[in-house]
């Protein structure tokens, strides 16, 4: 059976210069393809919402991206105020300090939070595998599991990360209940987007479905 790699694809378009008609333009390509989802900032999320009125894909955005150094009360709101806009998946970072100092509680405790402030939505949590050691994304995807979020991530792509096949072998090693992998950063080929498939991970992150799927 072959793999329809448009169904794993979150049509991402994250940049500080997105405009508008780029908005639209992601979402009907979005529509075109069949893509999972477009991955959009939260000011971007109520214009992808009436583009994508009417079809099947969903709005995705990015929580305290992409630093995650929010506090965690801005990170709820930012969540509350996009869910309020039309977004039915949230992709959060975490506070990659906290996981470093070993405050496994804060980092529990904000992803707890924003998973309440979704309303039963999927959440993705980024936990940026390109400033972790192979102990440290296994923690982190174990945190990440025990909390009930339904992804966890590899990279923000704005730290220089990229999802690795080391990485998504780890995250892979240490997950738990309902919880699956989102692979991102670095993905622009339709073998890079297959090597990742076949490693099992749910669904792509990436700027390039449309060359991928073509």
């Amino acid at each position: 059976m072959s793999i329809k790699i448009n169904e794993y694809v979150d049509h991402t378009a994250l940049k500080s210069t997105v405009t508008e008609e780029e908005i639209k333009t992601l979402c009907l390509e979005a529509i075109k393809y069949d893509f999972k989802s477009v991955c959009v900032n939260p000011c971007d999320v109520a214009l992808a919402k009436s583009c994508l009125q009417g079809s099947q894909v969903k709005v995705c955005t990015v929580i305290g991206f992409p630093l995650g150094k929010n506090p965690t009360s801005v990170k709820v709101f930012e969540t509350k105020q996009a869910l309020s806009d039309g977004a039915t998946e949230f992709d959060m970072v975490i506070n990659v300090a906290k996981l470093k100092e070993g405050n496994i509680s804060f980092v529990a405790n904000e992803i707890k939070a924003v998973i309440s402030a979704c309303n039963g939505n999927v959440v993705k949590v980024i936990i940026e595998t390109g400033l972790l050691t192979d102990e440290e994304i296994a923690t982190a995807t174990k945190i990440v599991c025990e909390c009930g979020a339904d992804f966890v991530k590899t990279c923000t792509g704005f730290t220089g990360g990229v999802a690795t096949e080391q990485a998504v072998t780890i995250m892979k090693q240490n997950l738990s209940g309902k919880t699956h992998i989102k692979a991102s950063g670095g993905i622009r080929s339709k073998e890079d987007a297959l090597k990742f498939i076949e490693l099992g991970v749910s669904r792509i992150g990436t700027s390039s479905g449309v060359s991928i799927v073509k």
